[in-house]
């Protein structure tokens, strides 16, 4: 990597051009080689927060378990459990970005816990009233999905407008998720920048 591309990329990674690039629909992954690029797809998923379906059978167990759910109490924690996988597109200099946002309230953590374990949870970015999910994880079943059923209905509570998930997955589908065009993202971009929610 030439050094003019390196001093780029750590101008990429400072907190306030990532929230700009952020509330222009961009979101950065690194590569295998460690390298960090910004991504724009022409399709984007998002979950129309109006339109969300929580399974029944979800519904059960979260209405029948003993699970703790928590904002922000170890957002590390569940970024770096979201990272430990044998393939990740979280590396060491993007956690390093991530905990600068999270210094400036632009980063969250929903966390699913039982008997003082952190056993499942998922991570954004928050901008005005968007909310760009980044990545979920689970150490025992169904705890991402519970943890992103305590999203949605933490978002609608804080009457935020997007909940983006940049790609449409069997899981997330069955949550209601949907693929729409670039340009009608950019119109749930423009209508969250004009609201200000606080996580």
């Amino acid at each position: 990597m030439s050094k003019n591309h390196k001093s780029m990329e750590d101008e990429f990674l400072q907190p306030d051009k990532m929230i700009e690039l952020y509330s222009r629909g961009a979101f950065p992954m690194a590569d295998d080689d460690g390298t960090i690029n910004w991504y724009l797809p022409e399709v984007r998923t998002i979950i129309p927060l109006d339109k969300f379906n929580l399974p029944r059978s979800l519904r059960k167990i979260i209405q029948q378990s003993e699970y703790e759910i928590k904002i922000d109490s170890a957002y590390l924690d569940v970024i770096r459990n979201c990272a430990n996988r044998e393939i990740t597109w979280i590396s060491e200099k993007l956690i390093a970005a991530y905990i600068r946002l999270y210094e400036l309230k632009h980063l969250h953590s929903v966390e699913v816990w039982m008997d003082n374990k952190l056993v499942g949870g998922l991570y954004g970015i928050t901008y005005k009233g968007a909310f760009f999910g980044e990545s979920m994880f689970s150490k025992v079943s169904q705890t991402s999905k519970i943890a992103l059923a305590k999203l949605v209905e933490h978002l609608i509570e804080k009457e935020f407008v997007l909940l983006d998930v940049q790609y449409l997955s069997p899981h997330l589908k069955m949550f209601g998720a949907e693929e729409i065009s670039l340009l009608e993202f950019y119109e749930y971009l423009l209508a969250a920048s004009k609201v200000e929610c606080e996580f």
